[in-house]
């Protein structure tokens, strides 16, 4: 009996020049790949109408192309979302050949399980509407937690900053590193750092007292030791900043902080800076006015990283290699 083998429709169709597209939340980021690849972002028409709905236009022709949507889900973050679903929609009707959505942050990837009664997944929520508006893949660095992938029903790309905070980190030339987690959930994310870095590591478990207040308890020896926390997402500042206070009892030399997305809100930047850390070290993936941040932050480039990845993608090579 003979079987008839059909294409697999997952299998990547194929498409014409790249494209850039860039929305509003991190042009800087967008700008800085395209030129790194050597193109120019198509022109894109975005706009606020009174009410504050959005109006969005692709001013070019993308017939035919391998188009990559870029758009951090950053503050405000429902705003990008659904300015992030009418491009997605305005190119699958200007019959773009094909669609990534280039997700540097993803939002609401905390809300990745349903851990409490008559609560939503708000995770797969939102990966469902950027699929149901249009995108064919998706890329994104440093998802909260690897099962997000699985919310999405077209193929993902995840790319990661662990090689780029290595770098940086050996730059610093640290007398004696050790790599902390400043939680039980990110202890794989700082165990792949200290083990590029061929560095102890120690992490930082809160627990409830007697009187149910939360205390950080420190898991290792850090005494004498250049603690580097190494965190997904630097938001209220409360985490990295009780972990360094909690690490410093215990003896260390310094404390400094490495965090993927440095979403940053409200009075953060302020708790950081007053914080014990030495320093705090974000990546560019969420926008931010790097000539306003405190002495105390800097930020490296991911540019390369997806540049790079863009240009496997395109070329249907593997992205797996950049990890």
């Amino acid at each position: 009996m003979s079987v008839k083998l059909t294409e697999s429709p997952n299998r990547s169709k194929r498409v014409g020049p790249f494209r850039i597209v860039s929305g509003s939340s991190n042009s800087a980021l967008t700008y800085g790949v395209a030129a790194r690849l050597g193109v120019e972002p198509v022109p894109v028409n975005l706009r606020q109408f009174a009410n504050t709905e959005r109006f969005v236009e692709i001013s070019s022709n993308v017939r035919g192309c391998d188009v990559f949507l870029f758009q951090s889900l950053s503050a405000p973050v429902n705003d990008h979302i659904i300015e992030l679903a009418l491009l997605l929609d305005a190119l699958r009707r200007s019959s773009a050949a094909r669609i990534t959505a280039v997700l540097p942050y993803f939002a609401y990837g905390r809300n990745d399980k349903k851990d409490a009664s008559r609560i939503p997944i708000s995770a797969k929520m939102v990966a469902s509407l950027i699929c149901n508006a249009g995108a064919d893949r998706v890329l994104s660095m440093d998802l909260h937690s690897e099962q997000i992938q699985g919310f999405f029903d077209v193929p993902i790309d995840t790319i990661y900053s662990k090689n780029i905070m290595v770098k940086d980190i050996f730059e610093r030339n640290f007398e004696s590193l050790t790599i902390v987690s400043p939680d039980i959930d990110g202890v794989a994310r700082a165990r792949q750092v200290s083990n590029s870095c061929s560095a102890d590591l120690v992490i930082v478990h809160k627990k409830s007292d007697l009187l149910t207040e939360k205390i950080e308890v420190v898991i290792g020896d850090v005494a004498g030791r250049d603690c580097v926390i190494i965190d997904d997402i630097v938001d209220s500042g409360a985490t990295l900043s009780s972990a360094a206070v909690a690490l410093m009892d215990c003896g260390a030399k310094s404390v400094s902080a490495y965090a993927t997305h440095g979403v940053l809100s409200g009075n953060s930047q302020d708790v950081l800076a007053r914080s014990c850390l030495k320093e705090i070290v974000i990546t560019d993936t969420v926008q931010t006015d790097n000539k306003n941040l405190p002495q105390k932050f800097r930020v490296i480039s991911s540019v390369e990283l997806f540049a790079r990845a863009i240009e496997n993608i395109h070329s249907e090579e593997s992205v797996s290699i950049l990890r």
